[in-house]
């Protein structure tokens, strides 16, 4: 179990990590709401963007446990913050530099990479300055940030399309500025290099299934259930392409994913205190169900009050959610393993969402997305119920 010794809520690691977070998601979101337009505009199908999609996070899923164990088994996690966070910077100006599926998906990768390099380290380093106690809110603090780049991402986007229409390819090349100042802010982060590596030879690739063998039992529980759900649960792109589909425009579409993180990032660190107060598990089982209301209106909605709707209760989800699944995780973790039992977690849900997201893809093109959106609320019913059902005697 993780016990850490800085019960400070705001330490300066905390405030760079969440600064870093803020740009790179200001670069990222820019381009996440208009990326299926764009990949449309140059002949990608909703299959392919499925399939694109879906290799791109299990390919990089797989990366997160490599790099999560290799943090731990050298004691050290500024090395892979930097570098993650660098390849995602300069993933962007290379998405549009040839529109070749086989390049578009080579740099895409690269995006997801950095993300896989960086994940279980930065996550580590997060839960190293908290205790057991403040966990959930200093997770939710750095969510919050996170977002709010998000918010800031599509906001600029839609300036600028405004201003440009249809011109995605600069739009590309203006996101390398924010994700070249969060590589900047990574100088800043002071690591504890008294962390003691892990006496275990060179890490391999699939070394976080060793570690899924010998984790702890309630770990397991928790990660299965949360790994069904990721299995239903596709990518966001699929919300978005609902609403182009029934002739929403770019404003449109782009003003509802703003809503959505706002939403998120005005509820996550409230969301975290919340955690902290009456429990992580009962916090996260109402972020499940509220996706399940969610996914069960997306799949009858029509109207621009519909969606908005959708992305409120979106919005709430992944505030209940998203950071407090890593802070609930690191509790259960022995302390020299979270950045592998975070990685571990990751890897699992990258591949799980990259089989959601290309299942998703050709169910929406042999049915229709009113299915995809309705076996999605089933299982989040699902997953609510086994939370529910499985005892903590830890931390939860």
């Amino acid at each position: 179990m993780n016990s850490g010794k800085n019960s400070r809520l705001l330490s300066r690691n905390v405030l760079v990590l969440s600064a870093v977070s803020l740009f790179t998601d200001i670069a990222s979101e820019m381009l996440y709401p208009v990326m299926p337009i764009y990949l449309k505009s140059i002949g990608f199908s909703i299959i392919l963007i499925g399939i694109l999609e879906g290799l791109a996070e299990g390919i990089t899923g797989l990366s997160k446990g490599y790099f999560g164990t290799r943090s731990d088994a050298i004691g050290r996690r500024l090395p892979f913050v930097q570098l993650g966070y660098a390849l995602s910077a300069v993933s962007k100006p290379m998405m549009v530099a040839f529109i070749y599926p086989i390049w578009v998906f080579l740099a895409r990768t690269l995006d997801r990479l950095g993300k896989g390099i960086r994940t279980g380290a930065r996550d580590a380093l997060l839960s190293d300055e908290a205790s057991v106690e403040t966990k959930a809110r200093v997770f939710g603090f750095h969510r919050a940030m996170d977002t709010f780049g998000a918010v800031l991402g599509p906001l600029l986007a839609l300036l600028y399309l405004n201003w440009y229409p249809e011109d995605y390819r600069n739009l590309f090349l203006i996101a390398f500025a924010p994700g070249l100042i969060a590589f900047g802010f990574t100088f800043f982060i002071r690591e504890n290099n008294q962390r003691v590596a892990q006496k275990v030879s060179k890490p391999r690739l699939a070394d976080f299934l060793k570690y899924w063998k010998q984790s702890p039992s309630l770990y397991r529980k928790l990660v299965v259930g949360l790994l069904f759900f990721a299995l239903f649960n596709s990518s966001d792109v699929f919300l978005l392409l609902k609403i182009k589909e029934i002739g929403g425009s770019d404003t449109w579409l782009i003003g509802a994913y703003i809503f959505y993180n706002l939403i998120y990032a005005l509820a996550a660190y409230p969301m975290g205190v919340l955690a902290d107060k009456v429990g992580i598990k009962k916090v996260f089982c109402g972020g499940i169900m509220t996706f399940g209301m969610a996914y069960s209106l997306m799949a009858v909605a029509s109207t621009q009050l519909h969606f908005f709707i959708v992305f409120f209760l979106y919005g709430l989800f992944a505030a209940a959610t998203e950071g407090l699944a890593k802070a609930w995780i690191s509790n259960l973790a022995e302390r020299d393993r979270t950045a592998t039992a975070i990685g571990t977690f990751t890897a699992f849900q990258s591949i799980f969402s990259m089989m959601a997201s290309a299942v998703a893809g050709i169910i929406w093109y042999a049915i229709g997305p009113n299915v995809v959106f309705g076996m999605s609320a089933v299982a989040a019913l699902a997953t609510f119920i086994y939370l529910l059902r499985i005892r903590f005697t830890q931390p939860a």
